[in-house]
């Protein structure tokens, strides 16, 4: 599948690659996040973002921050649940197709895919250009994972490493494009 703009992923997990708790707590990641004592790039990233995809959960999960974090960026949700027209700050597409159509027609050139589930579907279908994974030193043992089936092996290409305090670490990684 080709779209004529670039999807790029930026997302904490824990050692044992959980990007959440089951009841989809964050603390682990934000006081740990915090304790790395930089923005961990994130700042940089997101500036070449115009539109951000994501899942029911993590968009509910968005709503509890202090302040909307897709400002200024269009904000599209994946999901067959959520009542179209609810928040007038995000647009509801039932389905990938649907999803990727609305983008092209608003002429998007930086998707920041965000959540487990979208991320998967994403990667499945060979979307995903770049993977920015930090990585906290925690172990929560049990949660919501970031990877699982993607439909065959996802041929990764590492970009950098970097450290932080507290022992987080981050890593980017291209994918290479399946033949």
């Amino acid at each position: 599948m080709s779209v004529p703009f670039t999807c790029s992923v930026f997302i904490g997990v824990s050692l044992d690659g959980f990007i959440a708790r089951e009841d989809g707590d964050l603390e682990w990641l934000v006081s740990r996040g915090e304790a790395a004592g930089d923005d961990l790039g994130y700042d940089a990233f997101i500036a070449g973002i115009d539109a951000v995809v994501t899942g029911r959960g993590t968009y509910e999960a968005g709503l509890s921050f202090e302040t909307w974090p897709h400002e200024g960026r269009h904000c599209a949700v994946l999901s067959t649940t959520l009542e179209e027209g609810a928040d007038p700050r995000v647009t509801v597409y039932r389905d990938l197709d649907s999803c990727l159509k609305g983008l092209t027609e608003r002429g998007v050139k930086g998707v920041y895919v965000d959540g487990g589930q979208v991320i998967r579907t994403f990667l499945r279908e060979g979307l995903i250009d770049r993977m920015t994974i930090t990585t906290v030193p925690v172990l929560i043992g049990s949660g919501l994972p970031l990877f699982g089936p993607v439909g065959g092996d996802v041929p990764l290409v590492h970009v950098s490493t970097r450290t932080f305090g507290a022992g987080v670490v981050q890593s980017t990684y291209a994918i290479e494009r399946r033949k």
